[in-house]
This record gives structure tokens, C-alpha cells and sequence, in this order.
């Protein structure tokens, strides 16, 4: 039989996501509305984050998914669409629908729960491409409710047969590593959480300090040589709940400053599909060339995405923090792996508008887009656990080693 995390564990775990994660860290209020997204392969956490919610007097907005198992013994709603689906098909938006549920709800809780981590393997990239376009405006619509301070997410893992196997882990193993990450070891994990995040933060005001002051930032490695240019009236972010697990610190860089290139020596899962040996260049802030030793097609495709060629976020690990040791063949671990050399990320794509240090809420798309931020349907994390020094070059002519040996050296 399958492992299945006890109760005590599903109750912390659902504790921490629903009374810590959401609200920056505060929890849900009495007569918040929860819409939870989960596969049918989560159901045990599914029931445990209900019985949470309800205890905390929120409302809670079911999104529970079938499995996509490509077998003949399953059934694969994805990949039946995606293969069946005509250019109207993929290009429908329920307008009235998804505008009302955004209106309605105060915080999502996204579960991720893989049957297959190869569903979509022979889908036409074009189409899983042209499909997530067409759901932007919801995107677009929670961003701008969260700029409000009107709406809190976060997104949790629970482990499955197809994960665990992927990342060549027993399920127990699997296992091991989600609930030492999360702290769900602990008697009290959102007394963890908060302590751990209050550490962070004392780095994360060092990086803001610094961030005025700042032009580029030099990525080096054996397998980088990448410059970023920060950007201005930018702040470095972490530590506010959304993702469970998080340790990183990022920011959103000018997207017309970066140059050279880099190598990423984790696969990256994404879109049904697994890339792996992904290597990018750019010039004057765009990819001019990708390469990829399994999924190119994909990587190229997705990269043609508009918007999708330049970079939206840049992100650090600091490995003091995290206690993730194994790769787990899924973004939201593996971009907050520890291990020996921490790890770095980019993501090409959208960029958080929520790393302006001014008022978000008042930052207008001309003014976004002046400023260098990153417009797209595509949001894609890259991650390396490779060696990294990132160093702060200044406006005044000096520079500073900000991280090394996967650790914030300020």
C-alpha cells in the first residue's frame, strides 16, 4: 500500500497553509473565502485543509481535478483536451465566470498532486502554449487584487507514487523531505515558519538597503556568466507565506538589462512535460539563443511565448535556511533546495509588480513597463544548484559580493 502521512501530519500541514501561509503570515479571518485546487491523488490533504478551513470560519470554494494518468487503465482530461481541442477551443475564456470567481474569493490554496509527470509528453507545444494566453486575464485580474491587499495565496506539494519515482525516492523518502521542509516535524511548525522568516528578513533588508544603490548584478559560475541589471525603484521579497515551502529572497530585474548566459543543471517539469540541459543567452535583455538536451522544441516554444524570451524574476537560496536536500523533480521544491551550493533561479516571463518599492497598487502598466517590468502568460522557473558568486555592482563604481557558497553574504 501507498504511504499516506498520518493524521497529526495532514492537520499541521493543513494548519500551516490555511492559519499561516494565507494572509502574509497571518492566517484566513472569519467569513474569508477559500478556493482550494487540488487532483483527486491529494484527497487526504484536500479533506484536511476543508476541516481547517471551516474551523478557522472561513468558506471554502472546491476545485477538485481527476488525475491525468496516460494509461489504459486512466483517464487523461488534459491531454484529451489538448489533443482534441480546436483553435476556438483553445483560445475560449470564460469571461463572466472566472471575472465573478476572482471577485468573490479571498485567498487560493493550489495543491500539487502529479499522477503523471508525463501527461502531456506528444502534445504539440503550440497549443499548451496558445491555451495558457488565453487564460491570462484571470491571472492578471488576482495579481491586481493583490496589489490591493485584497487577496493571499500559496501553494502546497503532496507527494505522490509518480513524483517519488521521478525524483528517484521511495515514497517515504519522498515524504521525508515535505515534511522536514515544512516543518511539520515540529509540535508548533507555524512557530518555526515565523522564526525562520524572521531570520531571513534581517537579509532581505540588507539586499533593499543596498538595491538603490545598485546597477548590475553579475552572476559567475562554472557553467554562468550573466548580468542582470536590477533596476529602478526595486525591493527584494520572500518570506510572506506564498509557497509552502519558501526560503528564497527575489526581485523582478530591469528586463532590457540582462547579458551573457547560463546553464541550468536541474530539469525543469513543466506544461506535462520534463526539459532537461537547458542553456540561454541574451543580449540587450532577450534570449537570442536556447538550447535544450531533452525538449527543446518545448523550451523554444515556450520561450516564442510573447513576453516569454526575457527574464522576470531572479532569485537566491540561501542553504542555512532550507532543509530540502533531495531533488524532488518539482519547481516549488527545487527552487529552495539547500545543499552544498544553495541554489539560483530565473524565471523568463512575467514579472512580480509587487517588487516596485513604491505603491503597487498605484503603479499603472505604462509605468510598469518604463520601469523595466516583464509582461507575460508565461511564468517559468529555471532553477541550478551549481556553484554561484552574485555580485552588486554600484552606481558609485564599487562592487559587492552579495552571495557565495550558497549562502547571503552581506
Amino acid at each position: 500500500m501507498d504511504y499516506i502521512p498520518s493524521q497529526k501530519i495532514l492537520e499541521r500541514y493543513a494548519d500551516v497553509l490555511v492559519n499561516f501561509a494565507l494572509g502574509s503570515g497571518k492566517g484566513i479571518k472569519k467569513g474569508d473565502v477559500v478556493r482550494v485546487t487540488a487532483h483527486e491523488s491529494a484527497k487526504p490533504l484536500y479533506v484536511a485543509v476543508h476541516k481547517a478551513i471551516i474551523k478557522a470560519g472561513g468558506h471554502m470554494v472546491p476545485n477538485y481535478l481527476p488525475d491525468d494518468v496516460t494509461s489504459d487503465a486512466g483517464y487523461n482530461i488534459s491531454r484529451d483536451f489538448f489533443a482534441n481541442a480546436q483553435p476556438h477551443q483553445l483560445d475560449f475564456f470564460a469571461t463572466k465566470l472566472s471575472r465573478g470567481m476572482v471577485d468573490q474569493i479571498d485567498h487560493t490554496i493550489s495543491i500539487i498532486a502529479d499522477a503523471d509527470m508525463h501527461s502531456l509528453e506528444g502534445i504539440d507545444p503550440k497549443k499548451i502554449m496558445r491555451r495558457g494566453v488565453a487564460m491570462k486575464p484571470e491571472r492578471d485580474w488576482r495579481n491586481e487584487k493583490e496589489h490591493k491587499g485584497k487577496f493571499t495565496w500559496t501553494i502546497a506539494l503532496y507527494g505522490t507514487p509518480a513524483m517519488a519515482h521521478e525524483a528517484g525516492l521511495t515514497l517515504d523518502e519522498y515524504w521525508s523531505q515535505i515534511i522536514r521542509a515544512c516543518f511539520l516535524d515540529e509540535t508548533n511548525p507555524i512557530a518555526t515558519w515565523k522564526g525562520v522568516y524572521k531570520k531571513l528578513e534581517s537579509y532581505r533588508k540588507a539586499l533593499n538597503t543596498l538595491a538603490p544603490k545598485t546597477d548590475r548584478l553579475h552572476v559567475e559560475g562554472p557553467d554562468a556568466d550573466l548580468w542582470i541589471k536590477l533596476g529602478e525603484k526595486r525591493t527584494w521579497l520572500g518570506g510572506s507565506g506564498r509557497n509552502i515551502p519558501s526560503f528564497e529572497l527575489f526581485t523582478s530585474p530591469d528586463r532590457r538589462g540582462t547579458e551573457g548566459w547560463i546553464r541550468f543543471n536541474q530539469p525543469l517539469y513543466r506544461y506535462g512535460n520534463k526539459i532537461e540541459g537547458i542553456e540561454v543567452h541574451f543580449k540587450g535583455g532577450k534570449v537570442v539563443k536556447s538550447n535544450a538536451k531533452v525538449n527543446e522544441k518545448l523550451l523554444k516554444e515556450m520561450i516564442a511565448t510573447p513576453g516569454a524570451n526575457m527574464v522576470g524574476e531572479f532569485s537566491l537560496t540561501d542553504k542555512r535556511f532550507s532543509r530540502i536536500t533531495k531533488f524532488m523533480a518539482e519547481t516549488l521544491f527545487d527552487e529552495n533546495m539547500g545543499g552544498p551550493q544553495g541554489n539560483t533561479h530565473i524565471a523568463l516571463g512575467m514579472s512580480y509588480k509587487d517588487t516596485f518599492s513604491g505603491n503597487v497598487a498605484k503603479l499603472t502598466n505604462a509605468q510598469a513597463k518604463a520601469l523595466g517590468f516583464n509582461d507575460s502568460s508565461v511564468h517559468t522557473d529555471i532553477i541550478s544548484t551549481a556553484p554561484r558568486t552574485v555580485t552588486a555592482h554600484l552606481k558609485d563604481g564599487t562592487s559587492r559580493v552579495i552571495y557565495k557558497n550558497g549562502e547571503f553574504t552581506l
